[in-house]
Formats: C-alpha cells, structure tokens, sequence
C-alpha cells in the first residue's frame, strides 16, 4: 500500500524545545522501578498481579480498545464493552483516548516523516520515549489537526472518559491496583506502590516497543517498501502488537496479524467478547488479497506466495476500505 509521503526528507525542527515535566516523571519512574528491580526482590504473587492488571486490563485497554477500536474502527463493541476498555485504558496510565488516537492516526498517515509523532528514522531512542520528551514537530500538529476525530468525539463513552480524564486515570491507574493488594493481600502501601509502578513501567515500554524496534528490527513479507516490520518479541511483550508489517499493510483488520492466535493475545480477547455478544463487525483481509499484496510488495519472506494476477481487483478493495 502506497505511503502518501514516502520519499520524503525528514528535517529536525530548527529549536527543540524539551518537556521537563514529562522528562522528570518518567525517569523517576524508570529510576525508581531500576532500584527494586536490579536486586530482584518480586515475589510470584506480586509478579501475577503486575501481569493481571498490567497486561490482562492495562494491555487490552491499549491494543483492542483506543488502537483496534477507536483508532482503526477494526470492529464494533457495545457501550457496556466500550466502558470496559475505556476503564482498562485509563489503567495503562496514559494519555487520553482521544489524544492517543489523533497521534495514532496521524502516524499511519505520515509514518517516518516530519508528521509521524514517533518517527523512527530519528533514531530508536526518539521513536521508543524521546518523542514524549520534547515538543511535537510543527507538521505533527499541522497535520494532525486535519486528522478526522469525528467518529471518536461523538462517542458517548469517549466523551465521558474524556470529561473526567484524571479523576478516572487516578482511580484506576493508581488507586485500584494499589488499595486491592493493601486491603486484600496484606501487601504493605510501600510495596503495592513499588509492584504498581514496575508495571505502569513494563507496560509504557512494552507499548514504545512497538514504535521503536517494531519499526526497525524484523522482516517485511507484506511490504518491504515500508519501515514497520514483523517482530515475535515485541508481539510477544505487547499482547499481539508486534506484526507490524501486516498492520500497516492491512490496517484495517482487527487482527493485525495474518495469523489470529499466534502470540496475539488481543485476538483472541476480541474473538472471546465476540461469543459474549458484546463485540461484531470484525473486519479481516482476503487470504488471496494477502498473498497477492505479499507477492507483489513483500521481501520474500511469505511463506504462501502465489502470482499477483489479482493486484488491481484487490486494490480496489483496499480503497474501499478506507485506506
């Protein structure tokens, strides 16, 4: 699939202004989950609950709700559904969903140029947090205020996390995974404090993983004229993101991966909300349009490529969807 910039040069911004407060906070972060962690000291217990609510709710509300919901409309998930991965989002301790999206969407529209928010030619630091450490690129702001928010404003769920964003965050990025082991388990507050920020840490990079390595380490089988590639590991780190290649060939398909199940959690948390009634309309891509996109643009690597004979009819149908 064509970039609409590629080939484009990439140029620094003449003044680089720094954002302190995002610099401080996540290095003391990062600092302090370094001190418990170097002599490791978490015991199994703690270790479960960190990937309970780290990964099983703070991961899902990362990759199926604002990125394979909201930002690709990959499906359609209920009000009750839409509040649950809302909550579980908020519990990753990020940015608001409506920010996350505009920078996501933007992103794919303009990957590895000035636009791209995490433009990884600037190297694998500024693409993993260096990107949250300084100003956006004035063409990140030009072009994302053109970005289509539309869908995402009118839903009432957003509007609502939106409205009561760091009240929301606090509770359950703070509040709930640290009263839970203090009034349940016995933890004392020191180390519910210290288990709740090794995981809020574990999962801000498991997610950067994936615009940093996932955009330089890996192989291309669907595109090789584009950076993001196909990486075990960091799909592996975060919960099904890492099939990058497929996902900014096939964008659109809630799967992001050609392979539903293999080391794609998120899938199958979709698949399994589906049986329940609360997820429908999941978008997915023709195995023929895959192979034939595959042998047409990709390195090689494929393991089912057939001749391309149906290239023009599949275009269309990927203009058909939007992208």
């Amino acid at each position: 699939m064509k970039n609409p910039t590629k080939g484009q040069p990439t140029e620094q911004p003449s003044k680089q202004e720094y954002v302190w407060s995002n610099i401080i906070i996540l290095t003391l972060l990062h600092a302090h989950f370094a001190y418990f962690a170097i002599p490791w000291s978490f015991t199994l217990g703690e270790c479960c609950w960190a990937l309970f609510y780290g990964f099983g709710l703070g991961g899902f509300g990362v990759t199926a709700g604002v990125h394979r919901l909201w930002s690709h409309r990959s499906y359609k998930a209920s009000a009750p559904m839409r509040v649950i991965l809302a909550c579980f989002f908020l519990a990753s301790g990020m940015n608001s969903v409506v920010a996350w999206v505009r920078d996501h969407r933007v992103h794919h529209k303009f990957t590895e140029t000035d636009a791209d928010p995490h433009n990884a030619k600037r190297g694998f630091f500024f693409a993993h947090v260096g990107w949250l450490f300084m100003r956006k690129h004035p063409e990140v702001l030009r072009q994302g205020a053109k970005i289509d928010m539309s869908d995402v404003l009118e839903d009432p769920v957003v509007q609502w996390s939106e409205r009561n964003y760091w009240l929301l965050k606090f509770i359950f990025a703070f509040a709930v995974p640290i009263l839970i082991p203090v009034y349940f388990f016995n933890w004392t507050w020191a180390r519910a404090f210290t288990v709740n920020n090794g995981r809020l840490v574990v999962g801000f990079n498991n997610t950067w993983l994936v615009n940093s390595a996932a955009h330089i380490f890996g192989s291309r089988p669907y595109d090789k004229r584009i950076n993001p590639s196909e990486n075990a590991l960091v799909s592996l780190l975060a919960v099904g993101e890492g099939w990058h290649n497929y996902h900014h060939t096939f964008p659109w398909d809630y799967k992001a991966a050609e392979h539903p199940y293999f080391i794609n959690l998120t899938t199958l948390f979709i698949d399994c909300c589906s049986l329940l009634g609360m997820v429908s309309d999941r978008k997915s891509t023709k195995p023929e349009m895959i192979k034939s996109v595959a042998a047409r643009h990709g390195d090689g690597s494929h393991a089912h490529e057939v001749p391309y004979e149906n290239y023009a009819q599949n275009q269309t149908e990927i203009r058909e969807c939007g992208y």
